[in-house]
């Protein structure tokens, strides 16, 4: 059996014993240290890390298996290894927050299905690194808790790409309940991201990693400035007092992360000071709506609860909710949200490259069949039929992009390499036809917009 040592910075950490593969062995040996450093592997003569699953600023993960139980069940064993250019006023605060991780799982864990449960929180001192010309004792802190079995949401971005708006709404009505459940007992997360969403094997998704957590009763007026790039809002990059509307600020910057497959950086201008991710993405626009109410630098202006979001994104009688809790503050009250329309809508580019498709697409079928029938009212009517059609599939989205470049160029070929289709009218004559009709298509679209702005304005 490999066995991780667990000392930061060790040179060789994995140790490989061939007596613990004997399950008696490994339920009954007193103690295995580091061949190359001495330190000691079976933690709390209990837990043996068997792997290295990650490491960042403040901390590592192993997994490990708990040799106490029958079933030799599977933990994760974290460990606080803050980097050694801390202050030491940081490095006070991220032993604080280490130990409030251990806290609030101890609190939360065991109450609700989606948020892995606390096992043990322990400190242990040991000699100094036999490389080390240091005779000063170490001590270093662990917590165990429950390990999920299955991907981070960064991972399932990574092997299978864009997520889908589906899955997208699917996410929304998993975690934030999650969310409602932790701000009711004045929890705010504080560092919601990809990577810290895990879906287990069976589909369920798991809130992980409360190493930034902060709890509001107990919290000082100010951050300690622990969060990640690009996920935070203004309020918490300047380090003055959070909200448990950062969690939903985060959870839409790690939506849109998702739909879009890009950095969170790229998807927002620092220049105007705003999110741009429309044009990356079409949603629904109640969703889309929702995303961006969530995204609003002003805290105030945001949904103020994740049980809000739910109610806005659900009809009411089929929200997913929470159990009632106790009102911990008065509540702020919420602007009603009109309902959107589920009918797709149209930028002004949308709907001026469609009036040019349908211009364009229009006159190479009335050509393509008057040179068939040579009945202008047969040609009429079927050309009238065909483009309603056409025109109908772009109002439902089934025709949009590269579609509307696609068939026209298949058409003009057709009638290129069909004598028949195009009759005594030469190629270039058709192209000028074709533009023809697609400007003028264009020209009737803007008309129609304007006179209906000026008609709806004096109305």
């Amino acid at each position: 059996m490999q066995v991780h040592c667990t000392r930061p910075h060790c040179q060789r950490p994995e140790n490989h014993f061939a007596d613990l593969d004997d399950i008696q062995t490994l339920k009954t040996v007193q103690q295995k240290y580091c061949i190359t450093c001495g330190m000691p592997l079976i933690l709390r003569d209990r837990y043996l890390p068997i792997k290295l699953l990650g490491q960042g600023g403040f901390g590592a993960a192993f997994l490990a298996i708990d040799r106490d139980t029958p079933s030799l069940r599977q933990c994760v064993i974290k460990q606080f290894q803050p980097s050694s250019n801390l202050t030491e006023e940081a490095l006070e605060k991220a032993k604080i927050l280490f130990a409030q991780e251990a806290e609030v799982l101890e609190k939360i864990g065991n109450e609700h299905p989606q948020i892995p449960n606390l096992f043990a929180f322990f400190t242990i001192t040991v000699p100094s690194s036999q490389s080390l010309q240091i005779n000063k004792p170490e001590q270093f802190f662990y917590l165990v808790q429950q390990y999920i079995h299955g991907q981070t949401l960064e991972e399932e971005l990574i092997q299978h790409g864009n997520f889908s708006e589906q899955k997208v709404m699917e996410i929304l009505k998993e975690i934030l309940p999650v969310l409602q459940f932790i701000h009711d007992r004045n929890i705010i997360h504080r560092d919601i991201k990809p990577s810290n969403i895990m879906r287990r094997r069976d589909g369920k998704l798991f809130l992980l990693d409360f190493g930034a957590v902060k709890l509001i009763a107990n919290a000082s007026p100010s951050s300690t400035g622990i969060y990640s790039l690009g996920f935070a809002p203004p309020e918490q990059m300047n380090s003055s007092q959070v909200f448990p509307s950062i969690d939903l600020y985060a959870l839409a910057v790690t939506l849109l992360t998702l739909l879009t497959g890009q950095e969170s950086t790229k998807l927002f201008n620092a220049y105007t000071n705003q999110w741009q991710w429309r044009a990356q993405i079409t949603l629904k626009p109640r969703l889309a709506d929702i995303l961006d109410k969530m995204l609003l630098p002003a805290a105030s202006e945001r949904f103020q609860s994740a049980q809000a979001v739910l109610e806005a994104l659900f009809p009411p009688s089929v929200a997913p909710t929470t159990p009632p809790q106790p009102p911990t503050q008065p509540p702020h009250p919420q602007p009603i949200q009109p309902q959107a329309s589920n009918q797709p809508t149209f930028t002004i580019w949308e709907l001026l490259s469609g009036a040019a498709f349908s211009g364009f697409e229009g006159a190479l079928i009335a050509i393509a069949f008057f040179s068939l029938s040579k009945n202008i009212i047969i040609t009429f009517l079927i050309s009238v039929v065909i483009l309603t059609g056409l025109i109908f599939a772009q109002t439902r989205r089934w025709l949009e992009k590269f579609d509307l470049l696609i068939i026209p160029a298949i058409s003009l070929t057709i009638i290129f390499f069909i004598p028949y289709a195009r009759g005594s009218i030469g190629i270039e004559q058709i192209i000028i036809l074709a533009v023809g009709a697609a400007l003028i298509s264009i020209i009737s679209i803007t008309l129609f917009k304007l006179i209906y702005k000026l008609l709806s304005s004096l109305l």
